[in-house]
């Protein structure tokens, strides 16, 4: 039977990628974001192991009501790749924006916690994998980053949720990359890490055997 992943903030960049290379793999793909235009032309390119379900993930009904469409659809769910997240305008602690950090915590935090709680009595059911994208922001300290502090967030939440998740023989990863040439920029930085690098990481954490789970991938453009 074929296995099904569900991936948020799919409708561009990381997810879109990831989305790809999934389906290039054999899984089943359910694509979750706002933008259910970009949505719906991902999965004509995707073809019928694809399906476009436009969510808020911040909504916590949206996001239990999107789990069980994928479930309806095909079946089941194997693997979900929490991938939504952004950033801020105005940098820093002192000249930061509150308003702007309530959505960036409610889309980088919550939203993961909302996605998790969700999906894993589903996953519990296949003994499946739970991804999240991190960054290196997760793993270093950067002056007055309120982002890099949501990352840090999401670095220890992974490794709690791995053995959570061990219990019953589920397995958690964060994929956790430096720079990558996406949206979240104004310019291209095609010198930098690439959408599809990152997906690869999230092929190969999915395809590792029952006896591994690879708790954390780092990646770093390599200029």
């Amino acid at each position: 039977m074929t296995k099904t992943l569900l991936i948020t903030g799919a409708s561009s960049g990381i997810g879109a990628a990831t989305a790809r290379a999934a389906a290039k793999a054999g899984w089943n793909v359910a694509l979750l974001a706002r933008s259910k235009d970009k949505l719906d032309a991902l999965v004509g390119d995707i073809g019928e192991g694809a399906l476009a379900i436009e969510c808020d993930v911040t909504d916590r009904e949206q996001v239990r009501s999107a789990v069980a469409d994928t479930v309806a659809k095909f079946g089941g769910l194997d693997g979900v790749f929490a991938n939504a997240g952004s950033g801020v305008e105005h940098p820093g602690v002192e000249k930061g924006v509150p308003e702007e950090w309530h959505d960036m915590i409610h889309l980088n935090i919550l939203a993961v916690l909302y996605t998790a709680h969700a999906a894993l009595p589903e996953l519990r059911k296949t003994k499946g994998h739970f991804i999240v994208t991190g960054s290196k922001a997760g793993r270093d300290h950067m002056k007055g980053s309120i982002y890099g502090a949501t990352k840090w967030f999401i670095h220890g939440f992974a490794g709690n949720l791995a053995e959570e998740m061990r219990e019953w023989q589920g397995r958690c990863t964060v994929i956790s990359p430096g720079m990558v040439n996406t949206e979240f920029f104004d310019e291209a930085k095609p010198e930098k890490l690439q959408p599809e690098d990152v997906a690869d990481a999230v092929v190969f954490a999915l395809r590792q055997p029952d006896t591994s789970c690879v708790r954390e991938i780092h990646l770093m453009p390599n200029d």
